[in-house]
């Protein structure tokens, strides 16, 4: 049985459309604990709950089907994907669960390749794994569900960015754009080995080095692309401006994108978009391509722009793609972001 032809969609193109998600998330009942900092009505990466003055955990979860063939390599990019929320809150990963849902028919060996791929990368984030759940289910799914750590004093939320700061991006965009070229047979070899490094890679090594920095706010860009994260970010005090000639690309991003090699889940980000951001002043390509859903994407932060160079090169001693994009500016009337 197949592995990847098993699933009707993958990767962080799977996840439920953000104003679907909004609207089922606002019946939920909300919580009086004052020790829960961060709840799922904050739009932020993970929960988090104060144990002490000192400290504080933070919780996430993350799994979907596969968007590449092979089930090791689908296991590192689920296992990094996973661990991604707790790095762009400022934190350290401690341990970890599998999630796995797994067809009763298919080769064992795969699911052993799956969970060795997971293993694999918790080791590389110096983080244990400590247990999980199974089920058989129609489609393979992995992910993890992560503890992490962080001081309650020095959280960073991804909707706090100040005004004059200065906006980095760790990673190229481009990765849903390159699978669903990879699905359809007309992806070159060299875009395709990059969109897998790229997932593949943990947001461990930025969020280690922006901790040095004044960075005032951080998110990672995953399947609701780059315009709605940054749509997040922006909330109702800020506009971010963003030089789209900036964004660090994979090899040929542009090309399938004038291509229309679009996701669906892409297009439940423009949907999302609606009027709030004006499309006109860039190309339809790059339209695509700041909706285009990342899996495993960069880290957005936000920096004070007296030390976002010095930042920026700290950076890109591990993660050389990493780029200024942008800058935050005071809000303009009902433009939380401009494209330029």
């Amino acid at each position: 049985m197949d592995f990847l032809s098993q699933c009707t969609s993958g990767g962080c193109g799977a996840k439920i459309g953000p104003n679907e998600l909004a609207g089922f998330l606002k019946n939920l009942p909300k919580s009086s604990d004052e020790k829960l900092l961060v709840a799922f009505d904050a739009s932020d990466d993970a929960a988090i709950y104060q144990v002490s003055e000192e400290l504080a955990l933070i919780s996430t979860v993350d799994f979907f089907s596969p968007m590449v063939e092979d089930p090791r390599t689908f296991g590192r990019i689920a296992a990094a994907n996973a661990m991604s929320d707790v790095y762009a809150m400022g934190g350290q990963v401690l341990f970890a669960l599998n999630l796995v849902c797994f067809p009763e028919k298919m080769d064992k060996q795969k699911l052993s390749e799956m969970l060795i791929g997971g293993a694999e990368k918790l080791e590389e984030a110096n983080a244990s794994l400590a247990g999980g759940h199974s089920i058989y289910d129609h489609e393979p799914k992995y992910g993890l569900a992560v503890t992490g750590q962080v001081d309650p004093q020095k959280i960073i939320h991804n909707n706090t960015p100040k005004i004059g700061d200065v906006l980095i991006l760790t990673k190229a965009l481009g990765v849903g754009m390159i699978q669903s070229a990879v699905r359809g047979g007309l992806a070159c070899k060299e875009s395709e080995a990059a969109a897998i490094a790229s997932m593949e890679r943990l947001n461990k090594y930025a969020a280690e080095k922006m901790r040095d920095f004044p960075v005032h706010a951080c998110t990672d860009v995953t399947g609701f692309g780059l315009l709605v994260h940054a749509l997040e970010m922006a909330g109702d005090n800020v506009t971010l401006i963003i030089d789209t000639e900036q964004l660090p690309l994979l090899p040929q991003t542009y090309y399938y994108a004038e291509e229309f090699l679009a996701t669906a889940a892409g297009q439940r980000n423009r949907q999302c978009i609606g009027s709030k951001v004006d499309l006109n002043t860039v190309s339809p390509a790059f339209q695509e391509i700041l909706f285009d859903p990342q899996t495993s994407g960069g880290l957005l932060i936000s920096v004070a722009a007296e030390k976002a160079l010095e930042c920026l090169k700290a950076i890109q001693k591990n993660d050389p793609v990493a780029a200024i994009i942008g800058e935050v500016y005071k809000k303009e009337s009902n433009r939380p972001i401009i494209l330029v």
